[in-house]
């Protein structure tokens, strides 16, 4: 017996991008629904069932933001990945912290679109793990019970701090991390806006864990949003940051 289809909820106001978005995703066998305004997006999330949302922030009527925060309200695992353009980074941000699992620039490659909308979906479907688990990543491996950190089977020595954000990023490994909430998570809530503070343990991090500091495969900058760890290092459509922007840290 076949595995049931995919299905997406598309919610945007431009039908030229939900006609794109239909026409590649349904070819991959995806099954799709669209809605052109959120109220209209709650009303069939209420209604139907869906593995992942793909979101447009900008919309007429209850805008992205609203109706992000009451799907997420409603379907708390439920993978919702935000549209975006190139210019919203403060947009960005409060998504994620608003529960978004991910973002997509527009213009967007469909490539890096399914690819995202995959790696939420099954990060939403992947069963918990227990806290003293061994995470793994390429050649990182983290074994939390003894907080000790390897690569290759070499062993890395981390300062406190430096292990508290490489052991939180691959435990949230593809999702962006914003750089306030890995600034509260690490920190505390009175270190939340010490983003240059943040960038200095990150480029410390990165001397120690990547082969090219400056190419980093692993712990990837999200330009003016935060930071992912790679799912798949050196395989990650998007997720070094835009073509045209620089790294940050």
């Amino acid at each position: 017996m076949s595995a049931a289809p995919i299905r997406i909820l598309l919610v945007d106001d431009e039908a030229a991008i939900r006609r794109a978005l239909r026409t590649s995703l349904n070819e991959l066998g995806f099954q799709t629904k669209e809605a052109s305004r959120g109220e209209e997006a709650l009303h069939l999330a209420r209604a139907e069932s869906f593995d992942a949302v793909l979101l447009d922030l900008n919309m007429p009527g209850a805008g992205g933001m609203a109706t992000l925060v009451r799907l997420r309200s409603m379907f708390p695992r439920l993978p919702i990945l935000m549209l975006t353009v190139r210019d919203e980074e403060h947009d960005k941000v409060e998504a994620l912290e608003c529960g978004a699992d991910d973002y997509i620039t527009k213009p967007f490659s469909m490539r890096e679109c399914i690819a995202r909308i995959r790696a939420a979906i099954r990060r939403a479907q992947a069963p918990e793990r227990s806290g003293d688990a061994p995470v793994e990543i390429g050649e990182i491996r983290v074994l939390p019970e003894r907080r000790v950190v390897s690569k290759s089977g070499q062993a890395i020595h981390l300062t406190r701090k430096e292990y508290d954000i490489l052991y939180y990023l691959m435990t949230n490994a593809g999702r962006a991390v914003t750089y306030g909430k890995l600034l509260t998570t690490v920190w505390g809530p009175s270190y939340r806006k010490e983003v240059d503070y943040l960038r200095t343990f990150v480029r410390q991090l990165r001397k120690k864990i990547e082969a090219d500091p400056s190419n980093p495969q692993y712990l990837l900058t999200d330009p003016y949003v935060g930071y992912r760890f790679a799912e798949s290092p050196g395989g990650e459509p998007g997720a070094s940051g835009e073509a045209s922007l620089p790294h940050e840290a």
